[in-house]
């Protein structure tokens, strides 16, 4: 299926100032891709496109309880989120009760968006103030 950089970061649900950092594009480069101002290589494209976890035919896809989707890399003992980030479990999905699972995904990827927020908070507040925690 063929993408363009728009669709494949729309895909992410990541903001354009986000998807460029995250893929190490300049902003502008990346607004004129969008823009269709300029074409990125169609190499570019592809290796793009690779990167989502919806793309990889070797993941297995869960629709969680509240819509979103996450993926399940038996290989790697990890679950994705649309994002690409990536969370390691010790437990094999194989045989939970698939009902159950999608809650739990939603309740796993929840804490683990609220405990990222946490620690950027965190960081831009240490970067503003002079503390040393002990």
């Amino acid at each position: 299926m063929y993408y363009n950089v728009k669709e494949i970061r729309e895909l992410t649900g990541m903001s354009q100032k986000q998807f460029a950092e995250t893929y190490g594009i300049p902003l502008s480069t990346l607004q004129n891709w969008e823009q269709g101002m300029n074409s990125p290589a169609p190499y570019v494209i592809n290796l793009l496109a690779r990167t989502l976890p919806s793309m990889n035919s070797a993941l297995k896809e869960f629709r969680g309880k509240k819509g979103r989707s996450y993926y399940y890399d038996r290989n790697q003992k990890c679950v994705l989120d649309i994002k690409g980030n990536r969370i390691y479990i010790a437990e094999d999905l194989e045989e939970i009760k698939e009902q159950n699972l999608k809650l739990y995904l939603d309740d796993l990827f929840e804490t683990f968006y609220e405990v990222q927020e946490k620690f950027n908070r965190d960081c831009r507040y240490d970067k503003e103030e002079d503390i040393l925690w002990s």
